[in-house]
């Protein structure tokens, strides 16, 4: 029996007979097909504003360390950084702007770690539920939008190219299976997506512009949706897209997936593999995320609860945390031909620190899917991103 079976093994006695999880080392198994430059990354864009709140962490054996260090030290070679328009306007912890996200873009540049710029295009959070223009944007109509998308992404960039920091990555949008800038780009639509189309191509328009200023092409580009285990709709919205619209001039297509919400890592698989053949793009899971336990260390309830872990098919734990990252690589390297490329965990930093809460109070209802515990130490889990 190979030597990660017995620690599997060694592990659930550890659990059956009362040992604390965090006690019991942690072992993954190795992932078959992985590319040499697969992305083991981190969203860390809580990170600022933790910091600025006294956060401090520490590595595995207690040594206090900055987290970004950390996170390389473990093997995490990219960082996600969502940027808001104006967050004043919307408020709340992790309000992550371009000033913000230029000083977290040169630490991470300075570890060596590339870098994807995630604008949400709102000046709070945005996703399938969510998608507010900027207040300045508000009673701009489709065109004026299109314009306002434009010149704010190639500002902004330009911005970073100032100051040497180009990023290697750029996101249009955050989770826009629902479309953007609602009402104007909200699908589904009556025009079959054309407006959200327009909004979307302003967007890489720009990042191209920018790109391309100096003669060069180095910044990829992403479209990001929820939903990375439905089929079904994913088809759906890249066909309308890509298919119908025309909107073809980007390179990676990126998808949330969480065990818990999504789906088995099976379906993330067969969702990629069947994505990256018919449009020819490579994948990417922009998020994901799994619980290492249920303890609640603060007021507010938490995201991942007991219902949560029946539907999510690993344990609460360090080991079952690792686990599910696995899996989740390993459906990605799976896809063909080298198309997938890589995994970014969703905060893995998020702790409770007070003035970090997700209204920017106390609490918050991620500290059981970080991967820190409750004093900001290091999990075993980490292990999960130093597997080649």
């Amino acid at each position: 029996m190979k030597k990660w079976k017995w620690m599997a093994v060694l592990l659930g006695l550890a659990l059956a007979f009362g040992i604390p999880t965090a006690q019991a080392e942690v072992q993954v198994k190795p992932i078959e097909h992985m590319r040499a430059d697969f992305i083991k990354g981190a969203d860390v864009s809580m990170l600022h504003d933790l910091e600025k709140n006294g956060a401090k962490f520490y590595d595995t054996d207690g040594q206090e360390m900055d987290n970004l260090a950390i996170m390389k030290k473990h093997g995490v070679n990219w960082i996600r950084l969502r940027v808001w328009n104006h967050p004043s306007q919307g408020g709340g912890a992790g309000a992550m702007n371009a000033k913000k996200a230029i000083v977290m873009t040169e630490r991470a540049h300075a570890l060596g770690m590339k870098v994807l710029i995630d604008f949400h295009y709102s000046d709070t959070w945005a996703d399938p539920s969510h998608q507010t223009p900027p207040l300045v944007w508000q009673k701009h109509d489709l065109a004026q939008l299109q314009q306002d998308v434009y010149d704010y992404t190639k500002e902004t960039l330009e911005r970073f190219a100032d100051e040497e920091q180009t990023p290697e990555m750029v996101q249009v949008g955050n989770e826009i299976t629902n479309g953007m800038l609602w009402p104007a780009g909200q699908l589904p639509a009556k025009d079959d997506g054309k407006a959200f189309a327009s909004l979307v191509e302003a967007g890489l328009h720009a990042v191209h512009d920018v790109d391309l200023a100096d003669g060069r092409k180095d910044i990829r580009t992403m479209i990001h949706i929820d939903r990375g285990g439905d089929n079904k709709v994913s088809r759906g919205f890249f066909d309308q897209l890509i298919l119908r619209n025309g909107v073809n001039d980007f390179d990676v297509i990126g998808l949330s997936f969480y065990p818990f919400w999504n789906g088995r890592p099976a379906k993330l698989e067969a969702n990629m593999t069947d994505l990256a053949a018919r449009y020819k793009k490579d994948v990417c899971v922009a998020e994901t995320a799994y619980a290492f336990t249920l303890d609640n260390y603060d007021e507010q309830g938490n995201n991942f609860t007991a219902k949560e872990a029946g539907m999510g098919g690993y344990s609460v734990s360090p080991q079952g945390q690792a686990d599910a990252i696995r899996d989740v690589m390993q459906a990605v390297a799976d896809v063909p031909d080298g198309r997938g490329l890589g995994v970014f965990y969703w905060e893995p930093d998020w702790i409770v620190v007070p003035g970090c809460g997700a209204g920017g109070g106390w609490g918050n209802g991620w500290e059981n899917l970080a991967m820190f515990d409750k004093n900001g130490k290091a999990l075993e889990s980490w292990k999960v991103f130093e597997v080649k």
